[in-house]
């Protein structure tokens, strides 16, 4: 069923390359942009298959293929290593990267940190970490760039939660600038997730990048050594670094190392910091691109008084359908990587082991077989019978089945509570000419930044 929506502004997206290019060219584009790499067709596609002499790779659109993979049989279908060639200078053995027993002890430690009444003892942190944005921002002029206070935004919640201490501080801050070095120079995915290279083959990452992964882990390993004391002396907050650290994987009674810790808490960071800024400053884009959407939105958040409670936020309806109508549109994580373990069969086509499985939010969150006007901003589709179908079976910010993101519940709240207070305290407009283009790097992201003027309310 489909239902009448409201006339809404179409944002920008990669313009997709023709349905037929050669190897190579494909390969050039995918080095540049993964995004516009990909061919036309996969927005009306159930699956496609990509054939080389080398490999074979499985863009998969179906919602029963999808579910298989994620939610029925996942260990069928583990993260393909080769994740690993891009981002294991920077997050190790972490439990973005592992599979099987390892994976499943890291989330029964993981997970409790998580559970909704630690939620709502982080809450005050977050809005802490709003003010200290809207603060920034009245600071900054008529103009922002938004990426990077989102950006800054996002660290701050993130070193508030985990380590109870602000961007400020001299650790954070410095994390902070050696990651904003990182994030445009590795892409989340790069032709070594894709070809099935050796191991000896080397592994080619852009300049500086494992420079600064070593900066960000010594220092992530600071912190981490330093809590471990205050934990010994009795001395240590109760935030989510000494949840995690003191909490027994049920099974096996044992804890993270030291060591272990810098792996988690890098990826906690990338995830919690790197995807929050990047729906964010879409958000605020999308918010400038619709002036009676922002109106709308402000004139919700003006209950929330000048310090927000928990509770409030569970009201923001409308705001909460704009913020997911911009994880649609600009999902942080935009394709996904799966590896086959036994012989299938996805639509009558025989899929051998090793096989890589491509599952992506990019392509099904704009798919037109799932979406009405799929490329236009209309937060209005939320509460529509196809908005609320296609978010069982075309929306998947956060992954799916076992291997959904812990913090997903952490990013809705966080997402949502700070973008009510930045629109209740300014308007933002665009700057025309200076429309942003998204582009893969380590989340969807803007390929000159995201300019906004903004004006005090």
């Amino acid at each position: 069923m489909r239902d009448n929506l409201p006339e809404a502004p179409v944002p920008p997206k990669p313009a997709p390359r023709a349905d037929r290019v050669s190897l190579l060219t494909y390969l050039r584009l995918f080095r540049r942009d993964i995004l516009s790499a990909q061919p036309a067709r996969l927005y009306r596609a159930w699956m496609a298959e990509f054939r080389t002499p080398f490999f074979r790779s499985y863009l998969c659109n179906d919602p029963a293929l999808i579910d298989r993979v994620l939610k029925e049989r996942p260990d069928d279908f583990p993260k393909s290593n080769r994740i690993r060639a891009g981002l294991e200078p920077l997050l190790g053995n972490s439990v973005f990267v592992t599979n099987g027993e390892t994976w499943k002890s890291q989330r029964r430690i993981i997970d409790p940190a998580f559970e909704g009444g630690r939620l709502k003892d982080t809450f005050p942190a977050m809005v802490a970490a709003g003010q200290s944005a809207l603060a920034r921002i009245g600071a900054a002029g008529d103009e922002i760039e938004a990426e990077e206070e989102m950006s800054h935004a996002a660290a701050d919640v993130i070193f508030r939660t985990l380590f109870s201490i602000p961007i400020g501080h001299e650790v954070a801050a410095n994390v902070f600038r050696e990651f904003r070095a990182y994030q445009r120079t590795q892409p989340i995915l790069n032709l070594a997730a894709f070809l099935p290279l050796p191991r000896w083959f080397p592994r080619l990452h852009r300049r500086g990048t494992r420079a600064s992964a070593r900066v960000i882990r010594g220092l992530i390993a600071q912190l981490t050594r330093e809590r471990a004391v205050a934990i010994a002396e009795g001395t240590a907050p109760d935030d989510l670094a000494t949840k995690i650290m003191t909490t027994e994987d049920p099974q096996t009674g044992q804890r993270f190392t030291p060591a272990e810790m810098v792996d988690q808490v890098a990826i906690f960071f990338l995830a919690g910091h790197e995807t929050s800024a990047s729906a964010l400053a879409w958000s605020l884009y999308l918010l400038a691109l619709c002036p009676d959407v922002q109106e709308r939105v402000a004139a919700e958040a003006s209950a929330l008084g000048e310090t927000p409670d928990f509770a409030a936020v569970a009201k923001l309806r409308y705001t909460r359908d704009v913020f997911r109508e911009a994880l649609r549109l600009y999902p942080p994580v935009p394709m996904m990587v799966r590896q086959n373990l036994c012989p299938e069969e996805f639509r009558g086509r025989k899929v051998k082991p090793g096989a890589q499985i491509v599952l992506s939010p990019w392509h099904l969150h704009r798919h037109e077989r799932f979406w009405t006007s799929p490329d236009s901003f209309c937060p209005a589709r939320w509460q529509t019978e196809e908005g609320r179908l296609a978010a069982r079976d075309a929306f998947m910010p956060f992954s799916a089945g076992p291997r959904v993101c812990t913090g997903a519940g952490f990013a809705m709240i966080e997402g949502v509570l700070i973008l009510a207070m930045l629109a209740r305290a300014f308007r933002f407009a665009r700057i025309p000419g200076a429309d942003p283009v998204p582009v893969a790097h380590l989340t969807v992201r803007a390929k000159d930044g995201i300019r906004l003027r903004v004006t005090r309310r």
